[in-house]
């Protein structure tokens, strides 16, 4: 499985610090005795917003990695993308999926006013409760995440394992029964479900 990685337009070492705090502690995640790549998109400021370039980094870096995977396209990716680097990759997971290939889950963290659909699992991460609830009006999957108290919005970003929250299921509308936890401990909840 790779983690594929769409920051947003913010300096690179915001999203440095989201991957050494947050997805490291991911690297025991394995499918099949396999562990998780993850691949972090280069593009900075406006190049967050183009699917079309996400694409073409997928196909780049799926084209490199062809001698250690038997088909390029029915290895699993989960989107993990940020405030307008949710815009390019949505885009991006919808036509991987069209083009053939398995988009496991797409986690989108503030993500605000950026519709998600898709015939995968979609889960959102807010930094307030505002937006977690205005978001779920342009749809929301079902297990998300909002910060309580709220956060600034790069908090999210820079430091996940700070920001205190409750998981919430959309589908019945209601917080799980371990409610109250942090960003990143919700994403590794995340991940190991799509394990």
């Amino acid at each position: 499985m790779t983690i594929i990685i769409c920051p947003g337009i913010h300096e690179p070492k915001l999203t440095e610090s989201f991957i050494a705090e947050c997805l490291n502690p991911a690297t025991d995640i394995t499918i099949n005795g396999i562990a998780v790549d993850i691949l972090t998109f280069p593009g900075e400021g406006i190049l967050a917003l183009s699917g079309f370039h996400i694409l073409q980094f997928l196909h780049d870096n799926f084209d490199r990695c062809r001698h250690r995977l038997s088909n390029k396209l029915e290895s699993p990716v989960i989107f993990i993308s940020f405030s307008a680097g949710v815009i390019g990759a949505i885009i991006a997971a919808s036509k991987w999926q069209v083009l053939g290939g398995n988009v496991k889950a797409f986690i989108a963290i503030d993500g605000w006013g950026v519709p998600l659909w898709g015939n995968f699992p979609i889960h959102r991460l807010s930094h307030d409760y505002f937006t977690h609830w205005s978001s779920a009006i342009l749809s929301s999957g079902e297990d998300n995440f909002y910060a309580d108290p709220s956060v600034e919005h790069l908090s999210m970003w820079r430091s996940p394992q700070m920001v205190q929250g409750h998981w919430v299921d959309q589908s019945i509308g209601c917080s799980q029964p371990q409610n109250r936890l942090n960003a990143a401990e919700f994403l590794h909840f995340l991940l190991k479900h799509y394990e």
